[in-house]
């Protein structure tokens, strides 16, 4: 941490307490001079050189002999309670802080300064937390985009980031948020989700997720589709672990968020204008520069634009296994989706050229959904077949068939098989993972 950033930040902090419009309590008041008489006793030049964990407890040594110097009347949990808070206000993202160490939220919805919701276990619920004004919750957001070199302003009033743990930010303040700055985070666990973990969670059956990995192994090219927080990012982290470690991987992300379990992987992430609206990168610049890097495979965040068109014809053309996501509410939206951006591509290419194209890519389309009861759940496998006349043709290998919903709001049902055997399954023996028949006539109820 260098000398400026400690300044920047104390300063900040100093500012933010100022600003505050509403009277402030007896607590607030305590915080706030708890704050300048640290700041008085901080030495910035010897602070810049050292490390964080380290400058924390420094910090929190000073501050704890201050609160007890004033007898306040608290007992110990709440004196530290205390010295915790204003730390995190000085070095961490303020009241964020305590949200960003519970592991059982998944996505933490800051409505302005007043609403802070959270989900856990696929339900929202409300806080009570607050940010102390709208410049409180503007600073904190500066703190996020600007630790990875973004920016957020009234000239660019919407930003994509990301946290130290990979966690998504997603921000956008006045003049487009009327009711002052909003922000999204997307958390992800300490520890990466594997595929045995989607397994015990119910959310894909073991015979499935064999499947899927002798996919990966057999190099067809997969996407996973899926609706807003229906679990896309955390099945494709799951499927990117079943390539051989041999194989260079090239990723490709508006904002980096994949955890590769593979060493020889090469991160890209795109970068939106400057302030004269130049230097942006897109994902189809990406694209096109990751064909010259010599990748085995490429694994796109997101598809949702015009890279979809680069994306296809690296899958068409020596770079077979690829993945990536799109948003859509089944597989068979996922390829009219996928038609409409590779249009936005290449817009002289007629209709049935950019379906045979889909369909020449693509081998296989995952489909995942949010249930009612917040449960994430694999919908179907459907394998892309080809072309019948002008239709991209498919067929479904597996699929969730909802039953019920039971009395305690849980959905009942099945993973079943179709019983239709794919044609990939000569590809899959090629490379030695052999399908038993049985596997086509499963039925695991949930």
């Amino acid at each position: 941490m260098s000398t400026a950033s400690v300044i920047q930040r104390v300063k900040r902090s100093q500012e933010r307490l100022r600003v505050q419009k509403p009277p402030l309590s007896d607590m607030d008041r305590v915080k706030r001079q708890l704050h300048a008489e640290l700041v008085e006793a901080l030495d910035f030049e010897r602070l810049g050189q050292t490390p964080r964990d380290e400058l924390a407890g420094q910090l929190r040594a000073v501050l704890t002999i201050q609160v007890e110097a004033r007898s306040l009347p608290l007992n110990r949990i709440e004196r530290e309670q205390l010295v915790e808070e204003i730390l995190d206000e000085v070095l961490g993202l303020g009241p964020l802080e305590p949200l960003l160490r519970d592991d059982t939220i998944t996505d933490i919805l800051i409505n302005g300064p007043e609403q802070v919701w959270v989900e856990r276990g696929g339900v929202l619920e409300e806080l009570d937390i607050r940010f102390q004004s709208n410049e409180h919750l503007q600073q904190i957001i500066d703190r996020i985009v600007g630790a990875v070199g973004r920016r957020v302003d009234e000239t660019s009033p919407m930003v994509d980031a990301r946290l130290a743990d990979g966690s998504r930010v997603n921000a956008i303040i006045p003049p487009l948020a009327l009711d002052g700055p909003m922000m999204s985070i997307r958390r992800f666990r300490a520890d990466p989700i594997r595929a045995a973990d989607l397994v015990g969670f119910g959310s894909v059956p073991q015979q499935v997720m064999e499947v899927l990995q002798g996919c990966v192994r057999a190099k067809l090219n997969v996407l996973i589709s899926g609706g807003t927080g229906s679990g896309k990012t955390t099945l494709l982290n799951v499927m990117s672990s079943f390539i051989p470690s041999n194989e260079r991987i090239v990723t490709i992300e508006d904002s980096a968020e994949l955890r590769m379990q593979q060493r020889h992987v090469v991160r890209l992430e795109t970068r939106p204008p400057n302030l004269e609206g130049r230097g942006e990168v897109t994902q189809r610049d990406l694209v096109k520069n990751a064909l010259r890097m010599r990748p085995d495979r490429i694994i796109l965040g997101e598809i949702r634009g015009s890279e979809a068109i680069d994306m296809l014809q690296a899958m068409n053309t020596g770079h077979e296994g690829s993945l990536g996501t799109v948003h859509s509410n089944s597989a068979r939206d996922a390829l009219s989706r996928l038609e409409t951006m590779v249009g936005m591509g290449m817009p002289n290419l007629d209709d049935r050229h950019i379906r045979e194209t889909i369909a020449r890519s693509l081998d296989l389309v995952v489909h995942l959904d949010r249930l009612v009861d917040g449960k994430r759940r694999l919908m179907s496998v459907t394998e892309v077949v080809g072309m019948e006349g002008p239709t991209v043709t498919t067929q479904d290998i597996f699929e969730f068939q909802q039953s019920t919903v039971d009395g305690e709001g849980r959905v009942r049902g099945a993973f079943v098989a179709t019983g239709t055997r794919p044609r990939f399954s000569d590809q899959l023996e090629r490379f030695g993972v052999k399908l038993d028949a049985e596997l086509f006539r499963m039925r695991v109820e949930v």
